[in-house]
């Protein structure tokens, strides 16, 4: 399965109309077609979609898209339906949105050879009798858009992203393409490890968006926080995006925006999905000026016009926030990004991703996998098991990366020598381990909202880049009070290893004048003065 640079650029000009093909996405492509494994971290509207569809065309076997909303999937399979015929793009997506007699159909065009691109949902790739079709189909590549998801960090989301990697095996071990626009340093390993992908080719690209002008609006009292919001949406332009924390403040704000003549809509997951789904059409065809909505709305949402993406509180960490404000001018054209912060929002933040290892529902997993005669799989395990699907899954993953539960193509084993105590105490120290990431991850959230410094610079360093000088399009800027967070150190270098005497080993994201932030494998993000680091030798490099 290889093809030359010439007959990629040439299927990407002549079969879809492209004027030209960024190197990066040609070497993705490339990659692909070698049979290597792909990670590709681009940033929105760079063309992430392009390298699965043109190595799907190019190779032998149908393309597997798992895609995380079926309206996407719906967007992407007319998308290639509509171009030439000659062009070979013919696309099919099952999901519950088809009868019963419409998926068969669906199935049997696939079974024949006259699909290319097959598009599935996560959560149906946890069923036997669909992996078992795809896999007698025998596929070229497992396409995983929303990559990001296959992070821990993502699993109270979308937990079935996290069976992907068993799930890829079952179906034959096709090439995996993964793509996402979000993905720090550690989520990337996640991704890499989380899909079991084999030496992979790993593209990112940079993640600054030099047309989003990012800005934080702070307050003490929360009334006076929501007068505000509603102030300033109703005085931007639109179409833009509000986010909320909760499905009862989505409500709220939607209302309150009524009221001042604009017409907006709640979205959350709490809504009949009819009703979501309208209010995600009427949004992409212009009808609705703002969407007022939780995280629940907008993974993978291609609306370029966006005007502004809203914050009225804080989220659990820089990549949600980055993901979400990412929504904002996918046009390239000027757009808004505003922080509504309270210092005392953060507590609800840390209740949110307080982690809990249910004692009862781990034992209960453990014991019936050690009454099953060999691998069981997960549909097995949650028959077996009375509790909900959703805390079976959850878990299995948590089990799973305390080290307590093994899964391979036949299904899940316990590893040997854990019984119901020593999974309960493994899956228990897992969980304070994640806390203690996750609450890391807020605090960071807090340094960018309390940041006197570039916000710009603060974002991308969390990211592990860096930004040579303030940026001059945020608020800190703006008003002529930004401080330069960039810093030359002789001693500690962005991406580099360091040890913690008492935390361990650690990446460095970001050094300033008089503070070293670093990202620790078992403590998540630390922020510590050079001062205190030098005199106490608290950090060394490796």
């Amino acid at each position: 399965m290889t093809a030359t640079t010439a007959a990629i650029h040439r299927l990407a000009h002549e079969a879809f109309g492209w004027d030209e093909l960024r190197p990066s996405q040609a070497e993705a492509v490339e990659a692909a077609l070698s049979g290597r494994d792909v990670l590709a971290v681009m940033p929105t509207g760079y063309g992430k979609s392009a390298v699965y569809q043109l190595a799907g065309v190019l190779a032998e076997g149908p393309c597997v898209v798992v895609s995380p909303l079926i309206a996407l999937q719906t967007d992407q399979r007319d998308g290639l339906n509509e171009l030439p015929a000659e062009a070979g793009t013919r696309a099919v997506a099952i999901n519950s949105s088809l009868s019963a007699r419409e998926q068969e159909q669906a199935w049997q065009s696939v079974e024949n050879g006259e699909v290319t691109f097959l598009f599935l949902t996560p959560e149906q790739l946890a069923k036997d009798d669909v992996l078992a079709r795809v896999r007698d189909v025998r596929p070229a590549f497992l396409a995983v858009d929303e990559a990001h998801c296959v992070s821990a960090w993502g699993h109270d989301f979308r937990p079935d992203y996290l069976r992907l990697g068993t799930a890829r095996h079952r179906m034959g071990s096709p090439t995996i393409i993964a793509l996402t626009a979000t993905a720090s340093t550690p989520v990337r390993q996640e991704i890499v490890e989380g899909l079991a992908m084999d030496d992979p080719l790993v593209i990112a690209l940079g993640f600054d968006r030099p047309n989003l002008h990012w800005a934080v609006e702070r307050h003490h009292e929360d009334d006076d926080k929501t007068d505000a919001v509603l102030e300033q949406v109703a005085g931007l332009p639109r179409p833009g995006l509000l986010y909320t924390a909760t499905r009862r403040a989505a409500e709220d704000y939607a209302a309150g925006l009524r009221e001042r003549g604009l017409t907006a809509r709640a979205y959350h997951a709490g809504q009949k999905t009819t009703d979501r789904e309208e209010t995600l059409q009427l949004f992409l065809d212009g009808a609705v000026d703002v969407v007022v909505a939780t995280s629940a709305f907008g993974m993978g949402i291609d609306k370029a016009d966006v005007r502004f993406v809203v914050h009225a509180d804080i989220t659990d960490s820089l990549d949600t926030y980055y993901q979400e404000a990412g929504r904002a001018g996918r046009d390239g054209q000027e757009a808004r990004v505003v922080l509504h912060y309270r210092s005392e929002d953060l507590g609800l933040r840390s209740f949110f991703s307080t982690h809990h290892a249910d004692q009862d529902v781990v034992t209960a997993v453990v014991r019936e996998l050690q009454r099953a005669d060999g691998p069981l799989r997960l549909t097995h395990l949650k028959r077996g098991v009375d509790v909900s699907a959703r805390r079976v899954t959850g878990t299995v993953n948590l089990l799973q990366a305390a080290g307590a539960v093994a899964s391979s193509r036949e299904g899940l084993t316990l590893v040997e020598g854990v019984g119901p105590k020593t999974a309960a105490r493994l899956a228990e120290e897992t969980a304070e381990r994640m806390e203690r990431i996750d609450g890391s991850r807020i605090e960071m959230m807090r340094g960018y909202a309390e940041t006197d410094g570039c916000r710009r610079q603060y974002l991308l360093g969390y990211f592990g880049e860096e930004l040579a000088d303030p940026c001059g399009n945020c608020d800190t800027c703006d008003a002529g009070t930004a401080k330069d967070l960039t810093h030359d150190d002789a001693e500690f270098s962005r991406q580099n290893g360091v040890v913690h005497r008492e935390w361990g080993s650690g990446l460095v994201m970001s050094v300033n004048d008089d503070r070293i932030t670093v990202l620790f494998e078992e403590q998540g993000y630390r922020t510590l003065s050079l001062e205190a680091v030098r005199e106490q030798g608290l950090l060394t490099r490796t």
